[in-house]
């Protein structure tokens, strides 16, 4: 009968579970320019749909408000951090 304990892997720098997808390559992280460029390419999306045949501007005031928010966030991870290899 099969054992139901997970065997570790030693990847170098520290014993994984088998079972963990990033044991096999060897990458932990989040794409952060990957969600930082989603981010700006969201928040133009928004602020082209301005451009309508809406009358009340209700909607105008959501998306500009969602739109800044966003390519603020993107200007923010562009700005460099000290210590950020850290993380």
């Amino acid at each position: 009968m099969a054992s139901t304990q997970v065997q570790p892997i030693d990847t170098g720098w520290v014993r994984e579970p088998a079972d963990a997808p990033s044991a096999r390559f060897g990458w932990h992280g989040v794409g952060r320019r990957s969600i930082a460029a989603a981010s700006l390419v969201t928040g133009i999306i928004l602020l082209a749909m301005l451009i309508g045949n809406h009358v009340g501007h209700v909607e105008d005031i959501y998306l500009v408000v969602f739109a800044v928010a966003l390519i603020g966030y993107t200007v923010y991870e562009m700005i460099p951090r000290k210590g950020a290899w850290k993380r």
